[in-house]
């Protein structure tokens, strides 16, 4: 895929992969492929997932620094 990938077309094109497996119609090769390009957007999408998470988690203890800091003050 090109630089405009985002999870949510990694996420259709892992969809149109799995249809185009699922439908018995590819060729060895071209299941090759498919496998190959799947294993790599399942892998840019756990990355994007861990990348939220991580995020997330920084906004939660940011949040409990400024609650502690605000309870300690009062």
């Amino acid at each position: 895929m090109t630089e405009d990938r985002t999870y949510e077309t990694a996420v259709a094109r892992l969809e149109e992969i799995i249809r185009r497996l699922d439908s018995g119609e590819a060729e060895l090769r071209e299941t090759l492929e498919l496998i190959r390009e799947g294993h790599e957007l399942v892998s840019y999408c756990a990355g994007e997932l861990e990348a939220v998470t991580q995020g997330l988690e920084e906004l939660r203890l940011e949040e409990l620094v400024a609650r502690l800091e605000q309870g300690g003050r009062d």
